[in-house]
């Protein structure tokens, strides 16, 4: 077989590889691709750039945040230094490198390079380009992580604009865009808005790509999703298992995204306090990811994560320790210690040792979360407001009232200028401070911490 010819087959090999996240299988034939492809064009070629870009982006995908940041660079200098600093493959690469940043947390320099990616676009394409809209959708998603609500609103509607009129209305591209908006209007509440914009997205998947695709299977789960947030958890459990029937039938019963929705519907379980089968389904999950994807993984920390919860709300409080601890270390390992979902786990732990009448312990864990999530996120983020919630609450069970109303007043302020007086989060923050001040302080009425769901 001619050079070429083996480059395509192992690239060919190594994208279907990726598609259904087998991940050692795709390593493997990356490495053999780069391997070859450097003994033949040397160390620079804007080819070795494109298989440096895809390798990084399977690191990334198994949390090997290291080895894709080290990737990408390099395939970045080799971009920057054939094709120069302002050429399409160059704000690919660098949009790419943002998104490892987000995933990590480094927000900033995320924010940096999306800018730089969109200007190279803007500057090329045109403003109204498909890949324009790409990096404005995921500038939206930066924004809405940060909680900057208003300003992800504002590029997912200027996406969506650009995709409708490039692609038209019933394209999959607009389908997305449609069901990132409407998850933005879910975290804000909008619940209707949210159920709209789903829906759309749903009817547009299932039309393109028919009733079994991947791509109605996620859109099923997020509609899933915001109808448990309503508490309408009879429709919630149908789509949940209408998307799990889906991701099982085309991916097999051993697929991440099959762990995921096993993930979500434990939750649902969960939820309705039907602890053994949430458990059940927990544990399922749990062992598909580290199977997959290894026992270090952010996805597994999130499933321990989840079912430390479940531990908690039973009364099982050692075993929920014990797992809370190996999804912090986790975390804390692939993510270092500043990370958001370092502080989500730290402030479940604390939440537990709350439970258990731990409460210096409690304390110092409530602070270094409040702390990562103020220096990440800012001071007016609603995760930072559960946090003053959480640490209200705490402050409450054991008396100090004066600290308590102050961080109730601070919590409720944050939820009011985000989400508005009549938010679900808005209403239980009031509902906690008005209970605190008509009720003796040593009463403890704090909110349970917010669980992060694959």
């Amino acid at each position: 077989m001619k050079l070429q010819g083996r480059l395509d087959v192992l690239q060919k090999k190594a994208k279907a590889a990726l598609a259904i996240r087998h991940y050692k299988e795709a390593e493997s034939l990356l490495q053999e691709l780069l391997e070859t492809q450097v003994q033949h064009f040397g160390d620079a070629d804007t080819q070795i750039a494109t298989t440096l870009n895809n390798l990084a982006a399977l690191y990334e995908a198994q949390g090997r945040y290291a080895q894709a940041e080290e990737l990408y660079h390099r395939s970045l200098a080799i971009r920057e230094q054939l094709l120069g600093p302002d050429h399409p493959e160059v704000a690919t690469t660098l949009n790419n490198l943002a998104a490892l940043y987000e995933a990590q947390g480094r927000y900033a320099q995320a924010e940096e390079l999306y800018h730089r990616s969109l200007a190279i676009r803007e500057q090329l394409l045109g403003p109204d380009h498909p890949e324009v809209a790409t990096t404005l959708n995921n500038l939206a998603a930066l924004y809405e992580a940060q909680g900057r609500y208003a300003q992800a609103e504002e590029l997912y509607h200027r996406s969506l604009a650009i995709r409708e009129q490039l692609l038209g209305p019933d394209h999959p591209e607009v389908a997305t865009t449609l069901n990132n908006l409407a998850a933005l209007y879910k975290k804000q509440g909008r619940y209707a808005q949210a159920e709209e914009l789903y829906h759309r997205s749903l009817a547009i998947r299932e039309q393109l790509l028919g009733p079994d695709h991947p791509e109605v299977a996620t859109t099923l789960n997020n509609l899933a999703a915001l109808y448990e947030a309503q508490g309408r958890y009879a429709q919630a459990e149908e789509l949940y298992h209408r998307s799990l029937a889906i991701r099982e039938q085309l991916l097999g019963p051993d697929h991440p995204e099959v762990a995921t929705t096993l993930n979500n519907l434990a939750a649902l379980y969960e939820a309705q306090g039907r602890y053994a089968q949430a458990e059940e389904l927990y544990h399922r999950s749990l062992a598909i990811r580290e199977q997959l994807l290894g026992p270090d993984h952010p996805e597994v920390a999130t499933t321990l994560n989840n079912l430390a919860a479940l531990y908690k709300k039973q009364g099982r409080y050692a075993q929920a320790e014990e797992l809370y601890h190996r999804s912090l270390a986790i975390r804390e390992q692939l993510l270092g210690p500043d990370h958001p979902e370092v502080a989500t786990t730290l402030n479940n732990l604390a939440a537990l040792y709350e439970a258990q009448g731990r409460y210096a312990q409690a304390e110092e864990l409530y602070h270094r979360s409040l702390a990562i999530r103020e220096q990440l996120l800012g001071p007016d983020h609603p995760e930072v407001a559960i946090m003053l919630n959480n640490l209200a609450g705490l402050y409450r069970a054991t008396g100090l009232g004066e600290k308590a109303e102050s961080l109730y007043d601070r919590s409720l302020a944050v939820m009011e200028k985000i989400f508005g007086p009549r938010h679900p989060n808005t209403a239980i923050v009031r509902a906690n401070r008005d209970a605190y001040k008509h009720t003796a302080p040593n009463k403890a009425n704090s909110a349970d911490a917010k669980k992060r769901r694959g």
